[in-house]
C-alpha cells in the first residue's frame, strides 16, 4: 500500500511558519540564528523556536531544525550549547550534513532524531545505508537524481529509513549546493549559509568554451540585461505528483525559507491540493491546470522538472531572462468574516483601491475573484483606499471569509 507522503514546508520566521501550517503543510523546517544554511532568512531566536514547536505540534505539524552549515573547530563549542538547547525545545528533528557535528548531536543529544540534508549529496541506497548506521533517521537526497533513481533507493532502503527530496523551489548551479563562487568574489562562505548568490549575477560575455575543445561552446542567451549562464530555473513537479507518490517518496519538500509568507502559504496549498486529490481517488486522478496557475502567481524564475527526467549534463536549466517572475501583490490577510454583512475585516500588507480587482486565496481552495466596491476604515468609515501598513480596514466580499485568508491583488 502506497503511504501517503509529508509534505515539508519552508518556514523563514513565525509568519511563514504560521501561513505554511494554515495551508496544509504536515511540517515544516526553520534555522535557529546561527548553524542554518540560509544566514539572510529571518530566523527563529531560542524562545521563538520553543513557540514554533508548541504551535505546530497544537495543529499537528512537525518542526525540523536546520543544522546543516559545516561547522570549524572553533565554533564547536558554541554548537554544542546550541545543540543542548535544541535537544529540550521540544523540535522533532535536526537536519545536518556534517559528520562532526552529527558526531556531536549523538553525544549531546541522543534521542533526538536526525535528518541528513541534502548538502550530503546523497545518491545511492549505499550512502542512505552508511547513513542509517551512523544514527540517520531520514537522508535528503541529492536533487542531481532522476525519479527512476530515487524509485530505486525507495524501493531498497529499510523500512525504518525516511526518503525525502526537494519537489519545488530554486535550483543550484552547483552540485548539491557546494559552491565556492561567493567566497571568491565576496568573501562570504555559501556553506556556512552566508551565500550572495553570484550564480543569479549577470555575467556580460559573447562566448565561453574550453580551449581544448573550441567546437563545443556553451549556449549563451543574452538579452538586453546580460547573460545568465549560472543561473538555475526553479524547480516545479505540481504535474508529476503520482510519480513522486509511486517512487515511495516519504517526505516532499518545498525550497524557500527566503521567500515571503504568500509564497508559503500558496506553494503549500498548490501541492496540498493536489496530493490529497490523488489519495482520494488515485485511479481518477486528473492535473488541474489552476494548481500550476496558483505557482505561478508567487515569485519565481522559469520552471522546469529539475533533474527528476533528466541527469544534470542533459538539462536546459538556465533560466533565460534577467531571473523573478514577479509574484501578485499580497494585500492583506482576513482576520474576521460577517456573515450577515458579508463584510470582511482584513490587516494590510500592500495598498488597495476602490474598484481594484482581487482574489482571496484559502487553504484547499485557488483564488476567487471579485471587485473592492466598497472599502471602510476599522472604525466604519467609507474610504477610498487602505494604504497604510498594518491598517485594519473592511471589504465587502461576495462569499465566507475565513481567518487568515489572503488577499491579493488580479489580473
Amino acid at each position: 500500500m502506497i503511504k501517503r507522503p509529508e509534505l515539508l514546508a519552508p518556514a523563514g520566521n513565525f509568519e511563514k511558519l504560521k501561513a505554511a501550517v494554515l495551508y496544509g503543510a504536515d511540517a515544516v523546517y526553520l534555522a535557529g540564528n546561527a548553524f542554518g544554511m540560509r544566514a539572510a532568512a529571518d530566523n527563529f531566536t531560542n524562545d521563538e523556536i520553543v513557540a514554533a514547536a508548541e504551535y505546530a505540534h497544537a495543529c499537528g505539524v512537525k518542526v525540523y531544525v536546520t543544522v546543516n552549515t559545516m561547522p570549524r573547530t572553533n565554533e564547536y563549542e558554541a554548537l554544542e550549547e546550541y545543540v543542548s538547547f535544541l535537544a529540550t525545545s521540544g523540535v522533532d528533528a535536526l537536519i545536518i550534513s556534517d559528520l562532526g557535528v552529527l558526531a556531536l548531536v549523538k553525544c549531546v543529544a541522543p534521542k533526538m532524531e536526525i535528518h541528513i540534508s541534502t548538502q550530503a549529496s546523497s545518491v545511492s541506497t549505499q550512502d542512505v545505508l552508511a547513513w542509517r548506521d551512523l544514527g540517520a533517521k531520514r537522508v535528503v537526497l541529492a536533487r542531481e537524481l532522476t525519479m527512476k533513481e530515487v524509485a530505486e533507493i525507495c524501493k531498497n532502503k529499510p523500512d525504518d529509513t525516511d526518503i525525502e527530496c526537494f519537489i519545488h523551489g530554486a535550483m543550484c548551479v552547483s552540485y548539491s549546493g557546494r559552491c565556492l563562487l561567493s567566497n571568491f568574489y565576496t568573501g562570504r562562505d555559501s556553506n556556512r549559509g552566508a551565500c550572495a548568490q553570484p550564480c543569479r549575477w549577470n555575467y556580460r560575455t559573447l562566448e565561453i568554451y574550453e580551449e581544448k575543445r573550441p567546437e563545443q561552446p556553451l549556449p549563451l542567451y543574452e538579452d538586453k540585461d546580460g547573460t545568465f549562464i549560472m543561473s538555475s530555473r526553479d524547480m516545479c513537479m505540481i504535474e508529476h505528483v503520482p510519480e513522486l507518490i509511486n517512487a515511495g517518496i516519504t517526505s516532499f519538500k518545498i525550497e524557500g525559507r527566503m521567500k515571503s509568507a504568500y509564497y508559503a502559504a500558496v506553494v503549500t496549498n498548490a501541492y496540498r491540493m493536489a496530493i490529497d486529490s490523488y489519495f482520494a481517488n488515485p485511479q481518477e486522478y486528473k492535473f488541474n491546470p489552476e494548481w500550476l496557475d496558483e505557482l505561478c502567481s508567487v515569485s519565481h524564475r522559469d520552471y522546469a522538472t529539475g533533474y527528476w527526467f533528466d541527469q544534470p549534463s542533459e538539462s536546459a536549466q538556465v533560466c533565460e531572462n534577467m531571473g523573478y517572475i514577479r509574484e501578485k501583490a499580497y494585500i492583506a490577510t482576513a482576520l474576521a468574516y460577517d456573515a450577515e454583512s458579508g463584510l470582511a475585516t482584513f490587516i494590510q500588507r500592500n495598498k488597495i483601491s476602490r474598484g481594484d480587482k482581487a482574489e482571496i486565496i484559502s487553504p484547499g481552495k485557488i483564488g476567487r475573484g471579485f471587485v473592492v466596491e466598497q472599502i471602510f476604515s476599522e472604525d466604519g468609515e467609507s474610504v477610498e483606499s487602505a494604504p497604510h501598513p498594518a491598517m485594519v480596514f473592511k471589504v465587502r466580499v461576495p462569499f465566507e471569509v475565513k481567518e487568515g485568508d489572503i488577499m491579493r491583488g488580479a489580473n
